[in-house]
């Protein structure tokens, strides 16, 4: 997370309103390992160092500025689930109509989200193989090919072979 994006370095004097959701986690959940960049006065981290630091991690929030969208997200849940760490997100953003709970923890609130954080810290199995059916279902679905076909059949009017998940 960042207010610094692209830049390299936070920006000084800015807050993302993210950074009071991710302290009450914090603070709620005192016997879990947070790794957080971008806020509380720690730089981000991009290229290898986020690659380096994300693979040595279970479990990822996919956080976005701002009340949740529906579909919206930034790529950092193409990193997340991309790189396999089970994946939380909030079900405000209607990714279930993508993803089933077999492949993403979608939580309500921030209880919900402490809960679950605990629930799956304590059973690497259930944690890993969510995160593992959550990876290869990203990588079939989301993968490049397939949304670049989306992109230029709906652009240059062409009927695809491709089935897509959001056009159920």
């Amino acid at each position: 997370m960042s207010h610094g994006v692209h830049r390299g370095s936070l920006k000084k004097g800015k807050f993302d309103d993210r950074e009071s959701f991710i302290n009450k986690l914090i603070k709620k959940n005192k016997n879990i390992n947070f790794d957080i960049y971008g806020m509380n006065n720690v730089q981000p981290i991009w290229g290898d160092n986020f690659l380096s630091k994300i693979s040595n991690s279970s479990m990822g929030l996919n956080l976005s500025r701002g009340e949740p969208v529906k579909y919206y997200s930034s790529d950092r849940l193409a990193q997340l689930l991309g790189n396999g760490l089970l994946t939380f997100v909030d079900i405000r953003t209607k990714f279930d109509h993508f993803f089933s709970n077999n492949q993403i923890i979608f939580y309500n609130n921030l209880n919900d989200l402490s809960y679950k954080i605990n629930k799956y810290k304590k059973d690497s199995k259930e944690r890993k193989r969510i995160a593992r059916n959550g990876n290869k279902f990203y990588l079939k679905e989301f993968n490049s090919t397939k949304v670049a076909d989306f992109i230029l059949s709906k652009t240059m009017d062409y009927k695809t072979k491709n089935k897509f998940i959001w056009e159920k």
